[in-house]
């Protein structure tokens, strides 16, 4: 017995150490792909946007005739007097629609989006005189596309010119007047979404801004504000911002939601699969003592095969269907090698429900826990401790020294 024990024992290490040698190249597949993948994403969709506030400056010219004393005289000389000043921003009405559309590359999902930007921002002219007024608003991102770009100025509608990564408009404004400024585009970004009140510490009067949201698991990035409203709507959030006379260094922001990523998950299942095969194992082993059932190890090294099966085709099957569907057709195909050769080497009945049901709970159930996250340890633990009692309830009147000591009675027939 102590011979089939320590065999058991070296067939369970060696499955292990192939499991980890599989979980290193699902890792490495998946950081090798993410390094070129990513950037590929970058280039086709968008990065990531930070939206800036738009500035509003003007600057004059004016020539002065000024009087100079020469040898007695006087004489008028030609000078420029620059002037030059900027508009402060006395309101921001800002409305932002978020579409999550994901990209799969490889064994990766990448959060893309769309967003429809409308920003209408009114600035009050300092200045004395009639000026040229220069507005000026940033765009989001260098590496990214803006479609459907719309600028207005009192409800005007002027062609915008760009200078470096900031769209420009030139508008004239009456002396201490105000003149609101609109701005509209469709564009693409990457990961997460972001407004930006100002490089530091900034001031915000009556501002407001709206985000809706085609999905509904929000989060918030970190050093961000959170809505100081929200309602769910179809589908998605509907997220209000609205301060008087705001004074933060936070930005607003939102992180696109992950899909369950295929890579990582089959990595972390087939590390975690010799927990799986053990207390395989140790069911398959505690009934075969039991019900006096033959199983060499030969036999326990084939099943250990049929699990590693299911690791194996779900790492090279995940980056061409779903991961569901994967899951599911691992599963399906590691039980039915494990229950058509222990058909053969013990009984159906044997195969089906003693074998089928353990493999079931423990490879099936146990691996579908990561798909919970947050729940996997907990869910593996109640598993764990419920098939312990049941062990324990099992055998808690069997003399384990008689059965030790004494010989399998080979299976006397297979159906």
């Amino acid at each position: 017995m102590s011979k089939r024990i320590g065999a058991l024992i070296f067939i369970f290490g060696c499955t292990s150490l192939a499991w980890m040698f599989l979980g290193s190249t699902i890792d490495s597949r998946t950081n090798s792909s993410d390094s070129k993948l990513q950037s590929k994403v970058a280039s086709t969709w968008g990065t990531a946007q930070e939206q800036c506030p738009p500035n509003a400056a003007y600057r004059r010219e004016e020539e002065r005739k000024v009087p100079i004393e020469e040898k007695g005289k006087v004489v008028y000389h030609s000078e420029t007097v620059v002037h030059s000043g900027s508009l402060p921003l006395e309101a921001s009405r800002i409305a932002v629609n978020l579409h999550l559309d994901h990209r799969q590359k490889g064994l990766l999902w990448y959060s893309t989006y769309a967003v429809a930007f409308d920003g209408t921002y009114q600035f009050r002219s300092p200045s004395d005189h009639d000026e040229r007024v220069t507005f000026q608003l940033p765009f989001p991102a260098a590496s990214a596309i803006y479609d459907d770009l719309v600028t207005e100025v009192d409800g005007v509608s002027i062609q915008p010119t760009t200078e470096g990564n900031a769209v420009l408009v030139q508008a004239a404004v009456k002396a201490g007047q105000p003149a609101t400024f609109r701005v509209s585009y469709k564009s693409q970004g990457l990961d997460a979404w972001r407004y930006k009140l100002g490089d530091t510490v900034a001031q915000a009067r009556n501002f407001s801004l709206q985000m809706t949201t085609n999905f509904r698991d929000i989060d918030f990035a970190d050093n961000t504000l959170s809505p100081t409203e929200k309602r769910p709507i179809a589908g998605g959030w509907e997220l209000h911002w609205d301060y008087k006379n705001l004074v933060s260094g936070f930005a607003i922001g939102m992180t696109m939601p992950e899909k369950l990523q295929p890579g990582p998950l089959a990595g972390q299942i087939s590390y975690f699969a010799p927990v799986s095969l053990l207390f395989f194992f140790f069911v398959m082993f505690v009934i075969t003592t039991i019900k006096n059932i033959d199983l060499h190890p030969m036999n326990y090294f084939f099943l250990a095969t049929a699990f590693f099966a299911f690791h194996l085709l779900l790492a090279y099957l995940v980056d061409h269907i779903s991961i569901h569907l994967a899951f599911v057709i691992c599963s399906a195909v590691s039980i039915f090698l494990v229950v058509s050769y222990l058909r053969l080497v013990v009984g159906m009945r044997f195969a089906l429900v003693e074998a089928g049901v353990t493999q079931f709970l423990y490879l099936v159930l146990f691996s579908y826990a990561f798909f919970f996250k947050g729940f996997t340890g907990l869910a593996v633990t109640i598993g764990a401790i419920a098939s312990l009692f049941v062990v324990m309830q099992v055998t808690g009147r069997i003399k384990w020294s008689e059965k030790f000591d004494g010989q399998m009675l080979p299976v006397q027939s297979r159906p």
